[in-house]
């Protein structure tokens, strides 16, 4: 893990922005590096692999709220919004994290050669796990990171590695939720196809019959597993999307809250701002002066958007 740390630190410093976070050229391989605890930082998560190398993070997702610390990592298995709150970092020690995006299409490829295994039954059917990081998965983080260096050996051995980390996976304490994501027939995978139209059409108003169908699920069955699954309901998910992205668009484009209001889809600019007043605990336009003052931007955005509008960064953080 050291070598691992040291090769974080010293991208990070080179690359990371205000809040701490590193892209990268490497599909999918994010990095972050905090040198002092933060307050929370809304973000719309896809799914990942967050491999906490130094520190401690909270996260908060839906009802459920758990630190995570050095040698753990985090897997996420659907889109979700999240609160995330560095609460161990020093100058000498800062948090050090290293996270890579899932790709359902691996998965499946790679469970079709395991062999299936029945989906988890719904009342098991989560999207926030945890478990001690095993050294291979950390060299296939490690390998990643190498690339950075090698530019031209990333067409040659990315998507190896990817394989490779992915099948740790399958094999961990968690391969059976993981499994179950590439499965058409389970509740994760069919309520995945709803928080797509979700994501994509996050500023119109969309019939909870129509996420149903979707996922081929009567209503009653989709509000039950849909909520279960994302801890909030497909409504209260849509709102989070909006109000993430009107504070990406008033503090990296300038906005008012007004016209970020009507970016998003909101039709009542009051009730905007008393929904972003309970989900930030400000109103939006003092939030965005503070930011500002500050001159710090939000990494948090939702991803994929529409072509039209910019691919903001994954996450507001790496775990």
């Amino acid at each position: 893990m050291d070598a691992l740390k040291e090769a974080v630190r010293i991208y990070a410093a080179a690359h990371a922005n205000a809040d701490g976070l590193a892209l990268t050229a490497v599909p999918g391989l994010r990095m972050m590096c905090i040198e002092t605890p933060r307050g929370d930082l809304h973000s719309v998560y896809r799914p990942l692999i967050c491999l906490v190398l130094q520190g401690a993070k909270l996260m908060t997702v839906g009802r459920e709220q758990r630190t995570f610390s050095a040698g753990q990592s985090v897997i996420v298995s659907a889109d979700m919004p999240v609160v995330g709150r560095v609460v161990q970092a020093s100058r000498s020690e800062p948090y050090l994290a290293v996270a890579v995006e899932l790709q359902l299409r691996v998965l499946g490829e790679l469970t079709a050669h395991l062999g299936g295994v029945r989906p988890p039954r719904p009342s098991r059917t989560r999207t926030l796990f945890a478990e001690d990081t095993n050294a291979a998965v950390l060299d296939c983080a490690l390998r990643l990171m190498r690339l950075l260096d090698r530019p031209e050996a990333t067409p040659l051995l990315h998507d190896g590695i990817i394989r490779e980390l992915h099948y740790w996976l399958l094999s961990g304490q968690h391969g059976e939720a993981l499994r179950a994501l590439a499965d058409p027939t389970s509740y994760a995978s069919r309520l995945g196809a709803t928080i797509a139209i979700l994501r994509q059409d996050y500023r119109s108003r969309i019939r909870v019959e129509e996420l149903a169908a979707a996922a081929g699920m009567s209503l009653t069955a989709f509000h039950k597993h849909f909520k279960h699954m994302i801890s909030l309901s497909p409504g209260q998910y849509q709102k989070r999307l909006r109000l993430i992205e009107a504070r990406r668009l008033m503090l990296e484009q300038g906005f008012t809250a007004t016209s970020a209001a009507l970016e998003v889809g909101y039709e009542s600019v009051s009730q905007f701002t008393r929904e972003y007043g309970r989900l930030f605990k400000t109103p939006p336009k003092r939030d965005a002066l503070r930011m500002r003052a500050s001159s710090r931007k939000p990494t948090g955005a939702i991803l994929p958007l529409p072509a039209a509008q910019p691919i903001a960064p994954w996450n507001s953080s790496a775990g």
